[in-house]
C-alpha cells in the first residue's frame, strides 16, 4: 500500500481501455458489487486494473475519487468474492486521489465466477462469459478428465439427496432464489455437471449413487481411518465412502470432530479453547484432494487421523506445474469441472485451491505449517499438525485483532510465523516486512525489526537476515540525510523520503515519528495525506 505523487499517472492516462483496463470517475463513491463484476471480467481476461478517479473518455483527465476510503478493506472484500490475488495503489495528482486495484488473472483452466456467473467484457458492457470462451479456459491446463462424458451414465445414476445438498449450498452461497425452483436436470446443466452430450465424470464423482460409482469409477473412493497410535495394523475406526461427494462431505468432518480435543491457553483472566483440528482446514484439505487427485489412476483418497495430526493422501502427485515451493501462489486444478462446481457453491477458497487458507489458519492458531513430506510422483501427502507450538503466539495474534489480520496476505502470515518462531529467516529480505510495518505489527528501529507487543527483534546486525541489507539498518547517517532532505524541501511526504533514501515506507515512517516526537520536524495532516516540514533544523 503506497501513496505516489504523479508517478505512473501519465501511463494510466495513456493506457488503452479494454480487456486489461477499466476507468471509472467515481468522484464520490462506487458500488462495491459493480466493482466486483468488473474485477471478475478483468481477471477472466488475464488480469488488469480497475482505475478510480480518472475519466474513461479521451483525452482522459484526473478527476479524483473518494470511493473506498479504506482500500485495504475493499481489497479484502474483492479477494473474498473473487478468490484471486488483488493489490491496490494510491496516487495523488494535483491534490486529487486516484485509486487503482490490480487484479490477477484467473488460475490456469479455471474461470473466475461471482455468484455463479463468470463475467466477461463485450465492448463497454459486462456479459456472462460465452460458452466457447469457457471451454477455451477449461482446456488451458490440458485434458480435464472430470469434464469427459461417462459412457452409459444417466441421470438415474445420480443420487437426489446429493443433488439437493448441492442445490441448498449453491443457493445459500449465491443468494439466487431461482436455484430453488430449478429441476434437477436444469440445475446440473447450469452447473456444467451435465451437458447436451451426456453426464460427466464430475457428476458421477460428486452426485453418483454407490452402484454407479462401483460400476464406472470404483477408484473414486474416500477412506477415513482413525489410528490411536503409530503402530501398523488395523485402524481403530475405518469408514469407506463410495458415493457422491455431496453425500459424504459432512460425515467425514463428523468423524474427525468425534476426537477433536480442545487445547486451552490463558490470556489474563480468560481461558480460550483451540481445537486440535480446525474445521475449515479439514474441509479445505478434503476439497483439495477431491479436486486435484488423478481419477485415472488406481488408489483411494485416504484421510488418516491421529491424536494430534491429520494426514490426507491423494493419488496422482502434484498437478503439472505445481511444486511444494510454489503451491501457495500457483494454482492449477487437475479436475477443472469439479473445481468449477465447488467454486459455484462457495466451497473452495482462493483460486479454487485453498492452500493459502490452510497456511494462514496454521499461523493464526500457532500450529506448525502444513508439510508435504512423503509426497512423490504418484501420491500427494499433506500432513497438518494440530498441536499448538507456543501459547504466547496465540496471545500475540489476539492483540493484533481481526481488522489487521484481515488485511494481512499469506506472505505476511508466513513472515510473522518465521519472526516469532525464529525459523527460516536467513534468506528473508527485511524489506518484505514493510506491509507488516504499515499495519503496525512490526516496526523498524536502529536495533532491527521489532515485533510489536513482544520482546522479539530481528537484530540489525543481520545475523538472521540478508547481509547485504545491513547498511540499510544503520540509521545514524540515514537520519542526517533525511533531515537534510526535509530541510531543503518545502514539504515532503513519507513516500518521497522513502523514494529518495531507497528505504521502505514503514522504515521511514518510524524515523519520522521519532523526529516529530523530538521536535525536529512537524507533521501536517493525517494518515496517507500527511506531509512533513522542517521545524527546528
Amino acid at each position: 500500500m503506497c501513496l505516489h505523487y504523479d508517478r505512473d499517472i501519465n501511463d494510466l492516462l495513456n493506457a488503452p481501455e479494454g480487456n486489461h483496463y477499466e476507468f471509472k470517475e467515481a468522484k464520490n463513491r462506487y458500488d462495491f458489487e459493480e466493482a466486483v463484476k468488473y474485477c471478475c471480467a478483468l481477471s477472466n481476461c488475464g488480469g488488469g486494473k480497475l482505475v478510480l478517479g480518472i475519466s474513461d473518455k479521451r483525452p482522459r483527465q484526473v478527476v479524483g475519487s473518494n470511493a473506498f476510503e479504506q482500500p485495504e478493506r475493499t481489497r479484502k472484500g474483492l479477494m473474498d468474492k473473487l478468490h484471486v490475488r488483488v493489490d491496490f495503489q494510491l496516487y495523488e495528482h494535483e491534490n486529487k486521489r486516484v485509486l487503482v486495484f490490480e487484479i490477477a488473472g484467473h488460475p490456469l483452466g479455471l474461470p473466475i465466477q461471482v455468484d455463479g456467473i463468470a463475467w466477461w467484457r463485450d465492448g463497454d458492457s459486462l456479459v456472462p462469459m460465452p460458452q466457447e470462451v469457457l471451454r477455451e479456459i477449461y482446456a488451458e491446463s490440458g485434458h480435464d478428465f472430470s469434464g469427459d462424458i461417462c459412457p452409459g451414465l444417466t441421470l438415474a445414476d445420480l443420487d437426489n439427496r446429493a443433488i439437493e445438498t448441492f442445490r441448498k449450498t449453491w443457493g445459500e452461497y449465491s443468494g439466487n432464489k431461482r436455484i430453488a425452483s430449478l429441476s434437477a436436470e436444469q440445475l446440473l446443466l447450469d452447473s456444467d455437471a451435465i451437458t447436451d452430450d451426456g453426464v460427466t465424470y464430475a457428476a458421477l464423482i460428486l452426485f453418483g449413487k454407490r452402484g454407479a460409482i462401483l460400476k464406472h469409477l470404483s477408484q473414486a473412493e474416500i477412506v477415513f481411518e482413525y489410528r490411536s497410535s503409530e503402530a501398523a495394523g488395523p485402524a481403530a475406526q475405518r469408514e469407506d465412502f463410495r458415493e457422491g461427494f455431496f453425500n459424504c462431505y459432512e460425515r467425514i468432518w463428523e468423524l474427525v470432530n468425534l476426537r477433536n480435543d480442545k487445547q486451552h491457553y490463558q490470556d489474563g483472566f480468560f481461558v480460550f479453547p483451540v481445537p486440535t483440528f480446525n474445521e475449515r482446514v479439514v474441509r479445505e484439505a478434503l476439497l483439495n484432494a477431491v479436486s486435484h487427485r488423478d481419477y485415472q489412476l488406481g488408489g483411494s483418497i485416504f484421510i488418516r487421523q491421529y491424536r494430534n495430526r491429520l494426514v490426507v493422501e491423494s493419488p496422482g502427485g502434484f498437478p503439472p506445474g505445481i511444486t511444494v515451493e510454489n503451491i501457495i501462489n500457483k494454482h492449477s486444478p487437475r479436475n477443472n469441472r469439479i473445481a468449477s462446481i465447488f467454486q459455484r457453491c462457495g466451497l473452495v477458497e482462493r483460486s479454487g485451491q485453498g492452500m493459502n487458507l490452510i497456511y494462514e489458519l496454521a499461523v493464526k492458531e500457532a500450529k506448525p505449517l502444513p508439510n508435504f513430506e512423503g509426497s512423490d510422483a504418484y501420491f500427494v501427502k499433506l500432513t497438518m499438525n494440530g498441536q499448538v507450538l507456543d501459547k504466547r503466539m496465540l496471545t500475540l495474534i489476539k492483540k493484533i485483532g481481526d481488522e489487521r489480520l484481515e488485511a494481512m496476505t499469506t506472505d505476511d502470515y508466513l513472515l510473522l510465523s518465521a519472526l516469532f518462531l525464529g525459523k527460516g529467516l536467513d534468506d528473508i529480505d527485511p524489506a518484505r516486512f514493510a506491509h507488516l510495518a504499515e499495519l503496525d505489527i512490526v516496526k523498524y528501529t536502529e536495533r532491527g525489526i521489532e515485533l510489536q507487543n513482544s520482546d522479539i527483534t530481528l537484530s540489525s546486525d543481520c545475523q538472521a537476515t540478508v547481509s547485504s541489507d545491513c547498511q540499510s539498518l544503520e540509521m545514524s547517517d540515514r537520519k542526517k540525510q533525511i533531515l537534510t532532505f526535509i530541510s531543503s524541501a518545502d514539504k515532503a511526504t513519507s513516500s518521497q523520503v522513502a523514494n529518495y533514501m531507497g528505504l521502505t515506507q514503514g522504515r521511514v515512517r518510524a524515523i519520522l515519528q521519532e523526529f516529530v516526537a523530538d521536535g525536529l520536524i512537524e507533521k501536517i495532516g493525517d494518515n496517507r495525506y500527511a506531509y512533513y516540514i522542517g521545524k527546528n533544523l
